[in-house]
């Protein structure tokens, strides 16, 4: 049994002012002002358009995120539908294999510390889990039909490619206080790359 906290990689190496310069031929394409950009416009033009709410503008780009993350969590994240999915598969994985290390490999809830009763009961279950998957397939079960015992705390892999418009609706509604505890623990240091990475399109949204 292995136990990893969750972590993201951004895929592709997306170009922040290509980015903007994208969204600025799209946007100026509604007035027809095609010929006022220039080499350090698009920063300004898409500020602006923000401003003004205008932030269908901002669809015309996209970033892909790979998050590594447990199950719970991805089923928090497919719930915003403007985006595109693809996620490791309990259905076809066999965790007995070599490639997966013969092993099942969990998310550590990181509001439990280490020395408390809660996370030595909830270690304690997934090693009883572990165990069991194993044994069904030993048994002969397929991998769809063991999986059926796979916890939330699984560790699960799901590339997410969003528009940047989508990406804010993504943050607002994940780094909110009231969004679940292991989303916010992806979902805020994400949105600092992001700012970092277009910081125009994202910095008015804070946690």
């Amino acid at each position: 049994m292995k136990i990893i906290p969750p972590s993201f990689e951004i895929v592709g190496s997306p170009d922040g002012a290509e980015i903007l310069k994208n969204i600025e031929r799209a946007g100026r394409t509604c007035y027809k002002s095609e010929d006022l950009i220039t080499e350090d416009s698009a920063e300004t033009f898409v500020r602006r358009i923000l401003k003004r709410g205008h932030e269908s503008v901002i669809e015309h780009d996209k970033a892909t995120v790979k998050i590594i993350c447990d199950r719970g969590v991805t089923h928090e994240i497919v719930r915003h539908r403007i985006a595109s999915y693809s996620q490791e598969s309990t259905r076809y994985c066999n965790y007995a294999k070599d490639k997966f290390g013969n092993e099942l490999t969990f998310i550590r809830p990181f509001f439990w510390a280490e020395d408390e009763r809660k996370y030595e009961v909830w270690r304690e279950t997934m090693q009883k889990i572990e165990d069991a998957y194993m044994e069904l397939l030993t048994l002969g079960a397929t991998p769809e039909e063991a999986r059926s015992i796979l916890p939330n705390s699984l560790k699960t892999e799901i590339i997410v490619t969003m528009n940047l418009r989508s990406w804010r609706h993504f943050f607002k509604l994940r780094t909110d206080a009231a969004s679940h505890p292991q989303m916010r623990e992806v979902a805020r240091p994400l949105l600092d790359v992001f700012k970092r990475l277009v910081p125009v399109v994202f910095e008015d949204i804070v946690y």
